[in-house]
């Protein structure tokens, strides 16, 4: 193979690899739910979060807890 076709073909494979994301996965766990400082009760435990890890309220965030992700107040 020549090696005029090399670079073009170096190049090509550059792109395909930035427009899979790139080598570098930044916030692939953005949204994902935070492990909470306080234990839950056993009242937090029915409270789930959505399937996209939303909590209705506004003054509540999805944490992972040991019984799944749970909606669970600020302070």
């Amino acid at each position: 193979m020549p090696t005029q076709a090399l670079l073009p073909i170096l190049l090509l494979c550059v792109l395909l690899l930035q427009a899979q994301g790139g080598h570098l996965r930044r916030n692939k766990m953005k949204n994902a739910a935070k492990a909470c400082q306080k234990q839950p009760s056993v009242q937090h435990c029915s409270n789930h979060c959505s399937y996209f890890l939303k909590c209705p309220n506004s003054d509540t965030v999805c944490c992972s807890t040991f019984c799944g992700n749970v909606c669970m107040d600020l302070l």
